[in-house]
């Protein structure tokens, strides 16, 4: 029974950080169309911003919760002025340019903070379920990820400016005809996104710690889960973390960590193989 619990509480937080790693990817890629394969850079990036923070002597949940997100959430919003808003239609630029962009990241944190591993050590210690132990941290990434899914379908279907963004990424010029900021729209969104994105980067480093590559790690899960849930962006986020991070996590106990990424690629292919839209694109049409 106590090993059950155990398994139980594993697949959930393989579960957990697909959905957290991917939510940031959801809203740019699902919502806006935009290739961005500087994500994983910008989960990498969140980790350094909460790391640094916490070195410097600022409280572990601000730096975490406020810090980090703010930091990449400023730097996503600069990043689509400068680079992103140019490339809006060009799959293919859009690509080059957010590629280079991680390489250049890559490149820039390895120049600037070394190329060895930083971490912060999780708090809450460990809960015993009988001869097994589980850090409690994996309950608090369980839970932020939860709420977090729950305040972005909230914010998006629920404030003013939800609406507006949905509207606008559905048809952006009747959006602007009918008054709406286009351009003040996107940079927000994409502001969110790389927030969310630099948020689950700061939530995971004290697990997974932090190096200036880690990122290659994050995205390629990501760019899974997203495609493998579909258009809808949240609906298909969820559905597919949870297939995803159960198989995975379920065959990781059964075998070893390295056939359970394999089993993940593989349900992966087959699902796309039988629904090539994505989990969203057979079920979940009406959702968020």
């Amino acid at each position: 029974m106590d090993l059950a619990v155990v398994v139980l509480i594993q697949i959930l937080y393989a579960i957990a950080s697909l959905a957290l790693i991917s939510v940031g990817l959801a809203i740019i890629f699902g919502m806006m169309g935009i290739i961005n394969f500087a994500h994983g850079e910008f989960l990498m990036m969140g980790g350094y911003a909460f790391i640094l923070s916490v070195g410097a002597g600022v409280n572990f949940w601000v730096a975490m919760l406020v810090i980090a997100p703010l930091t990449v959430g400023l730097l996503g919003v600069i990043i689509e002025r400068l680079i992103i808003r140019h490339l809006y239609g060009r799959i293919i630029e859009s690509v080059l340019a957010t590629w280079g962009l991680s390489l250049f990241l890559i490149g820039l944190a390895a120049t600037v903070l070394g190329y060895h591993q930083e971490g912060v050590a999780p708090p809450f210690g460990n809960i015993e379920f009988g001869p097994y132990r589980e850090g409690g941290y994996t309950f608090f990434v369980i839970g932020i990820t939860v709420f977090i899914l729950i305040l972005v379908y909230v914010a998006l279907k629920y404030t003013k400016f939800g609406l507006i963004a949905r509207g606008t990424m559905q048809n952006a010029d009747m959006a602007s005809a009918l008054g709406a900021g286009v351009n003040r729209v996107y940079a927000v969104t994409f502001g969110a996104g790389a927030a969310l994105s630099g948020l689950a980067g700061a939530v995971l480093a004290p697990i997974a710690g932090v190096l200036p590559d880690i990122g290659v790690t994050y995205v390629i899960k990501a760019f899974i889960t997203v495609i493998g849930g579909g258009a809808v962006a949240l609906s298909g986020t969820g559905a597919a973390s949870i297939l995803f991070g159960a198989v995975n996590q379920a065959v990781t106990f059964l075998t070893r960590p390295v056939v359970g990424e394999v089993a993940l690629l593989v349900v992966a292919i087959i699902l796309l193989r039988l629904l090539p839209n994505g989990i969203t694109g057979k079920y979940f049409r009406k959702g968020l």
